[in-house]
């Protein structure tokens, strides 16, 4: 990993590729989302602030637990520019993202503990299949893949002009 003098304020992207972890194109794919923001040289090479980092951090956390792109760009909007998000800023931003994510922990749990009795099942019409069907609202109307074709049938009608 390249070394980088204390007094330089900015990185090039390959500093920022380094020290961050995240490949260059995902720094090209940040910065085009407006997650992170560079400044052009007179050579057009493009330079970020050290702040950058820890923006970059912050993106890929946010990541790996689903956040949405969009939801971390308004996140980050929130915040002052050029300055390094602070372990309060994540706090107060991550805190908006709880109940998200409670959810999100509530459904892949639900998932997790009926998705044996789904497997050798096909249709996933199970009498209380928490999956396609949480509160087995068709159950009563028939069971299975006969109701897919009737689900199209009605959502085309919708679609038409």
């Amino acid at each position: 990993m390249p070394q980088m003098p204390e007094k330089i304020q900015e990185l090039t992207v390959g500093q920022l590729s380094a020290r961050s972890g995240a490949a260059v194109s995902a720094l090209h794919f940040y910065e085009a989302k407006g997650l992170i923001t560079s400044r052009r040289t007179s050579g057009n090479q493009r330079r970020y602030g050290r702040d950058a980092l820890r923006r970059v951090a912050f993106v890929r956390a946010a990541q790996r637990v689903g956040i949405p792109l969009a939801t971390i760009r308004d996140a980050l909007a929130a915040l002052p520019e050029e300055r390094t998000p602070t372990r309060e800023d994540w706090a107060r931003l991550s805190e908006r993202w709880r109940g998200e994510l409670d959810e999100r922990i509530t459904r892949l749990s639900r998932l997790r503990d009926h998705l044996t009795d789904c497997i050798g099942c096909g249709c996933l019409s199970l009498e209380t299949c928490v999956l396609s069907n949480p509160d087995d609202v068709f159950g009563t109307r028939m069971a299975g893949s006969r109701l897919l074709p009737e689900h199209l049938a009605e959502s085309q009608r919708r679609d038409e002009p």
